[in-house]
């Protein structure tokens, strides 16, 4: 006897937590297109469609650019693993949850790991780099967060850049929650390994990472001694299937393909510069907002994609962010480590990142804070965002 099962019907949320982000309508009909074979004529011109639109999108030449199949955490491990061999000594900094997790990778592949800290909220200091080069002359690779996501801090890139290189060794770089929403820039920053998620900025389901290497990281793993470990992420035969010769190494995931390439068209279309000039207008009319209501930053130096912003005292940050998801269809992020129960992580990426949505947020946690018996002005917020976008 065969069983009925009820439709399948998820909500309709209102996605500002750190990720995934709210998906057009556009780039989920392209999930909806027929699938082909992997090897199909058709399929391969979208792969390298895509691939050029990733190459843009990371402002890069790379040859050697493509989508991993998997989220976000395995186009890390997919950087890690073709770069570092047993032994090799690699510099990891840690600032928050995932550049705890490179170096926890970098590990488990055999790499004699140097860490570089500085606390949870802050960015690393260039002349901690310098040090950590100078003690250990043999660094291969240096791993770095661009967006930590997990406390909302922007990492300057280009001083730390120069001081790899001037070292002789390779950056490699964390941009899940920066590309498509922050200025990234690949080639103009030497990043000679990148890697991202879809479902950030780039507003497409979560599924496969863009990755990127520089001609020079390429050379490092032409040179290696040892197979890569990890069968799936070996890159010299991921890109013989990416690459011209289209050598059959596992069954790509097709149709999220297909949403990949739409959301990278809606990037380009929209135009980089004003896609970031986009959601550093709503960033700053949402901090304006939050500001006036009372709420004070966790980051000095911030994304503007997620923003990490202290619970105030004595507010449940559960029952908040319960409200907000109940009562509004919103949801926002909780703090991650040190931050559990005392920071909120507010998302404005991709297709998210809009001024109705800045209102909408701003109204709910006004009223809900007020029934919490917060200590903020009413009616400040929305005055205050409104002011920001009329000066933007």
């Amino acid at each position: 006897m065969s069983e009925r099962f009820a439709k399948l019907d998820p909500p309709q949320r209102v996605l500002m937590g750190p990720g995934p982000s709210d998906v057009s309508v556009r780039v989920l009909q392209a999930m909806a297109a027929p699938t082909v074979g992997h090897l199909d004529p058709a399929y391969l011109a979208i792969m390298d469609e895509t691939r050029q639109m990733m190459r843009d999108v990371f402002r890069t030449k790379n040859e050697l650019t493509l989508a991993v199949s998997g989220t976000g955490s395995a186009g890390m491990e997919a950087c890690v693993a073709n770069l570092i061999e047993p032994g090799d000594e690699m510099i990891v900094c840690v600032n928050g949850v995932f550049g705890g997790r490179m170096r926890d990778v970098a590990q488990r592949y055999g790499a004699t790991v140097h860490s570089v800290e500085a606390d949870w909220g802050t960015t690393i200091d260039p002349a901690q780099v310098a040090n950590a080069l100078q003690e250990h002359p043999d660094t291969k690779l240096l791993g770095i967060v661009h967006a930590e996501t997990s406390t909302g801090a922007h990492q300057p890139l280009e001083e730390i850049s120069r001081l790899v290189h001037d070292a002789g060794a390779l950056l490699l770089v964390d941009a899940v929650t920066s590309l498509g929403g922050m200025d990234v820039r690949v080639d103009d920053w030497q990043i000679d390994a990148i890697y991202s998620g879809t479902q950030k900025c780039l507003s497409c389901p979560p599924g496969l990472s863009p990755v990127s290497f520089s001609p020079a990281a390429v050379a490092a793993m032409d040179a290696r001694k040892t197979q890569v470990t990890s069968w799936y992420l070996d890159m010299s035969m991921l890109r013989n299937y990416w690459g011209s010769d289209r050598v059959y190494h596992h069954t790509a995931p097709i149709n999220m393909t297909y949403a990949l390439r739409e959301a990278l068209a809606i990037v380009l279309e929209e135009g980089l510069d004003q896609r970031i000039e986009r959601h550093q207008r709503n960033h700053l009319a949402l901090r304006a907002g939050l500001e006036a209501m009372g709420l004070v930053w966790v980051p000095e130096h911030t994304l503007t994609t997620l923003n990490a912003v202290r619970v105030p005292e004595g507010v449940d940050d559960a029952r908040v962010r319960s409200r907000l998801l109940g009562e509004y269809g919103i949801e926002i992020g909780a703090g991650l480590g040190p931050f559990k129960g005392k920071a909120w992580r507010i998302g404005l990426m991709g297709h998210a990142s809009s001024k109705r949505n800045v209102m909408l947020l701003l109204a709910a946690l006004e009223s809900i804070l007020a029934d919490e018996n917060a200590n903020l002005a009413r009616g400040e917020a929305a005055v205050a965002a409104s002011r920001a976008y009329a000066n933007a």
